[in-house]
């Protein structure tokens, strides 16, 4: 294990500052030098860089341009939802439902990518604690991040893995690992695995504070929105209100900015944007950024994705999120008929993950579940008044409400990070696709095509 810990180390130290122009190196790394962690943990620099290669790995490829970074995660959930059209392509297999075997590439890439960002982190947070070279605050800023990413990735196998946190089975979850190893821990149950979660999650914010490098890097903020998300999908409306509200700052109008979003979601200097995946001219991952080059419809990219004709029309011509067009000059009710340009794609992208607008849609949902059905419905007004200066105000209250504001988080975060299908998941709804779609289906609330099937490969290390 000590031999894997040092070349990992050489790996990520050296990646951070020396990664070359092409993300092969990623896939095979093959450093020429050992750094030992006396060096890399001697320092806070030191510390900060081995975390800085951690935060790389998130662009990682492993597999191939569908199995590429955690935005190839989040891409995926929003094409397997009803609000997207998805060619026959990259993502097509998950538009399609056709990956739930144990060897298929959806499956196997969602296990590998946060396991592998874990055992970095387990690893980081091991020479963190062991060093006697960085001071008791800077540790707190290490370690704090290095528990929010933990928790985080922890979230992301329980939302491809698990079944809803509110479903009534409490079957096998993905095991967990706390501390660096080469020996399989068992599964787990639901509870014991989202303990974990907010375990890490809490922690990291008692120790982070509003300081951080870039958007790229994790602050107080970014643990309570990864804690938000969390509570929200567990249903602990208090607590993910408490969080929302917290990482936003709790004055809507002073995050939201109405005039970036024609502007291709594609630099991490956004008002917006709260953590995001940067990118550069030397580390790129080229045509694996997406969703711009999936959605952009301009660039020299994949023109693989389309809108759904019933969503489109949700949309007012006066809202600023109302992107869609009929490019390809496609009759009515060709699956190809409207595409958006809500993305721009060039090698250079940065990629949002977490924008300010959804934690305030948090907080929203969070006051209707908690009766506070004005303050839902002032926050679902500011955001459509926002977004659309000539929105009249809805007055609609109980059911409809919370369709109203589920319908908000599509119109507001399509593409991003597949909200319909996180959203029919958790709150056990099911996702029924009409009109254009070149594949129908239909989920019911407890489908099992929720979720991913555990990779026969960790299967097979078990024997």
């Amino acid at each position: 294990m000590i031999q894997f810990f040092i070349k990992t180390v050489a790996f990520l130290f050296l990646g951070s500052t020396l990664i070359g122009c092409s993300s092969d190196f990623l896939d095979d790394p093959q450093p020429k030098n050992s750094i030992s962690p006396d060096i890399v943990f001697g320092s806070t620099e030191g510390a900060t860089s081995f975390l800085s290669g951690i935060l790389r790995l998130q662009r990682m490829s492993m597999i191939n341009d569908e199995a590429s970074g955690l935005h190839s995660i989040l891409f995926a959930r929003s094409v397997k939802g009803s609000d997207l059209i998805q060619k026959q392509i990259w993502f097509g297999d998950d538009y399609d439902y056709q990956i739930y075997t144990s060897t298929g590439t959806r499956g196997v890439f969602s296990w590998r990518l946060p396991y592998k960002i874990i055992d970095q982190v387990n690893n980081f947070i091991q020479g963190v604690e062991n060093s006697s070279k960085i001071s008791p605050a800077d540790k707190d800023q290490l370690l704090g991040q290095a528990l929010a990413l933990r928790g985080y990735y922890y979230f992301q196998l329980a939302i491809e893995f698990g079944e809803a946190y509110l479903a009534p089975e409490n079957s096998v979850f993905p095991p967990i690992y706390t501390a660096p190893t080469t020996t399989p821990a068992p599964f787990s149950n639901k509870e014991e695995f989202f303990s974990r979660i907010v375990t890490d999650l809490e922690e990291a914010i008692t120790r982070l504070g509003t300081e951080r490098i870039n958007k790229s890097y994790l602050n107080k903020a970014v643990a309570q929105a990864f804690l938000a998300q969390v509570y929200q999908y567990m249903g602990k409306w208090e607590l993910a209100q408490k969080n929302a509200v917290s990482a936003y700052g709790g004055q809507p109008l002073e995050v939201l900015h109405p005039e970036e979003y024609n502007q291709g979601f594609a630099s991490i200097q956004a008002a917006e944007w709260l953590w995001a995946l940067p990118q550069s001219a030397d580390q790129t991952v080229y045509y694996r950024s997406h969703p711009h080059a999936m959605m952009d419809h301009v660039a020299v990219a994949y023109h693989g994705t389309f809108i759904n004709d019933a969503f489109v029309q949700q949309f007012s011509s006066t809202d600023v999120r109302n992107l869609f067009s009929n490019f390809y000059e496609k009759p009515a009710g060709d699956w190809q008929e409207y595409v958006t340009s809500k993305f721009t794609f060039t090698f250079e992208v940065d990629i949002p993950i977490i924008r300010y607008p959804e934690l305030i849609l948090i907080d929203a949902e969070a006051a209707y579940h908690l009766q506070d059905e004005n303050k839902a419905l002032t926050l679902l007004n500011l955001i459509r008044q926002n977004r659309d200066t000539e929105a009249a105000p809805v007055n609609v209250h109980g059911t409809d409400l919370l369709e109203a504001l589920l319908l908000e988080r599509r119109k507001e975060l399509y593409g991003e990070c597949g909200v319909e299908w996180f959203d029919a998941k958790r709150l056990l709804r099911g996702i029924t696709r009409t009109g254009n779609h070149r594949t129908l289906v239909s989920l019911t609330p407890l489908d099992k095509r929720f979720q991913l099937p555990i990779p026969q490969e960790e299967l097979d290390a078990r024997k």
